[in-house]
């Protein structure tokens, strides 16, 4: 960015704070007198509009927990915060406009594949008593179809004997771990902010199996000390663009290369868990409870697998972002149908919470049409997504003798956004670690049900052993797809579903 005479614009940073206009929220905090008290792994916009804010508001009464973030695979953010002293701007945006907030909290990055060893001793110090993770559901290498650790990823088996320079995100938690276990520091607490059921439990058992893979020991030490609570996130975060950027640019006065921009509405229910002690998130809006589980499954299922069927079947029918597809009142009458009569039977909640509010607050932020969610950032590594997403509560729906039609026909969504094009022909990248292998298989099947279908059924990583072969899941699957091949989106979601 530069001025109307060509000079470099002045940047977002420490000295340049001061300049921000008084519509713009600021630090209350001297970060200077901050220490370190949180390590991030997968340093991520969604991180940085959710964690990150809910731990700023609390640094002037506690400046135990400042952030320092961990890249686990490009230094971009780390080159787009660094000139800025790792401040950025927080633009929460909704129908009445934008209220802008510089964030504070996050101290420094490490890259790790640039620096593992910076990475490891920043863990190790004392000071440190969370590691957070925002790494995707890829980032945990296991199997989605059984939770745990694919032990035949190359970089899983490079951990397993290569402790001293890891490459995986639980070969870092391990072998840091294992310094402290070696220095007579107490452990610190691993804390999963990711999408995945019983996230803690996932985080356990991948990180317990990488040390039992090193060292038994240091294995048992890992089980009897080290706690994994269990979360339940909700924000949504598109991705920033340059109009997003030019526009905080214009707000602020000065350059922002890399602000985050999200929803008024945030949601954080942890499992109360650090035996080294946490940061008091409750007083910036947190909720602590006994048991996430059951909050888990409502947002899985409710948000996220609405999400996945909202992403594939939008982006086949043409519609670049959630806004411009749930405005397409067939679209939205098939999801609230699907919430309210395939998904909400398999959700156990406390009578406090009022599902049918929920559900309504869902749409609103569904409809948000100043939150330019695009249907292709979500429709993202859907191989590790479906399984939690829409299988887990399709088997239920099975086992209770339910019919799971349009579930199944959001699973058909994504198989046919697998064959690479849309409705109208236009080419579909399928960003998936798995998206090779989905790819040929989609390509040696063709634009045919009958043989779409069994293909991608074929991967046991996603689809289990036993759902392709169970008529109950495979016939009205099948049938979805052969109806969103011969007539599209929009006559398929019409279809008088039971």
């Amino acid at each position: 960015m530069s001025t109307p005479s060509g000079t470099p614009a002045r940047r977002l940073a420490s000295d340049t704070l001061a300049t921000v206009g008084p519509a713009v929220r600021r630090p209350d905090f001297d970060r200077s007198g901050l220490e370190t008290g949180i390590v991030h792994l997968g340093l991520g916009a969604f991180h940085r509009a959710h964690q990150a804010v809910y731990t700023d508001g609390l640094l002037r009464r506690d400046p135990r927990w400042g952030i320092v973030g961990a890249s686990l695979r490009s230094p971009a953010t780390r080159d787009a915060l660094a000139p800025q002293d790792f401040l950025y701007t927080m633009v929460e945006r909704d129908r009445q406009g934008d209220r802008m907030r510089i964030i504070g909290a996050l101290l420094g990055t490490v890259v790790a594949p640039e620096a593992p060893e910076d990475l490891l001793a920043l863990m190790a110090r004392p000071s440190v008593r969370i590691v957070s993770l925002t790494v995707t559901e890829k980032g945990y290498r296991h199997d989605p179809a059984t939770g745990a650790l694919d032990e035949d990823q190359p970089d899983v088996r490079h951990d397993a004997t290569h402790s001293d320079r890891p490459r995986t995100t639980p070969g870092f938690l391990v072998a840091a771990l294992a310094r402290r276990r070696e220095a007579g520091l107490p452990p610190f607490t691993v804390l999963s902010c990711d999408n995945l059921p019983s996230n803690g439990e996932t985080t356990r058992r991948v990180v317990l199996r990488m040390a039992e893979l090193q060292d038994r020991e240091l294995a048992r030490w890992v089980e009897n000390e080290v706690a994994f609570p269990s979360t339940m996130v909700d924000r949504i975060v598109p991705a920033t663009t340059d109009a997003d950027r030019a526009l905080v640019a214009a707000t602020l006065g000065i350059e922002d290369a890399s602000p985050v921009v999200t929803e008024p509405f945030s949601q954080w229910i942890i499992e109360d868990r650090f035996p080294a002690g946490r940061p008091a998130w409750e007083e910036t809006g947190a909720t602590f409870a006994m048991d996430v589980a059951p909050f888990e499954r409502m947002k899985l299922r409710l948000l996220n697998g609405s999400h996945s069927a909202i992403a594939y079947l939008g982006r086949l029918a043409g519609y670049p972002t959630v806004a411009d597809a749930i405005s397409d009142p067939d679209l939205s009458r098939f999801i609230r149908a699907m919430m309210d009569e395939e998904v909400t039977p398999t959700l156990d909640l406390p009578a406090s919470v009022d599902l049918s509010a929920y559900k309504d607050r869902l749409m609103a932020r569904f409809a948000n049409p100043a939150l330019r969610h695009r249907t292709a950032q979500i429709a993202i590594d859907g191989s590790q997504k479906l399984p939690q997403r829409l299988l887990e509560p399709i088997q239920e729906r099975i086992a209770a003798g339910a019919p799971i039609d349009r579930l199944a026909l959001a699973v058909a969504g994504w198989m046919r956004h697998a064959a690479g094009t849309d409705e109208a022909g236009r080419s579909i990248a399928i960003d998936d670690p798995m998206g090779v292998r989905i790819s040929a298989l989609a390509r040696e099947a063709g634009m045919m049900a009958a043989r779409l279908a069994p293909a991608l059924m074929s991967i046991a990583e996603i689809f289990g052993k036993d759902l392709p072969h169970d008529q109950r899941f495979v016939g009205p699957v099948t049938a979805a797809l052969e109806r969103l091949c011969t007539t599209g989106v929009r006559k398929a979601i019409n279809t008088d579903l039971s």
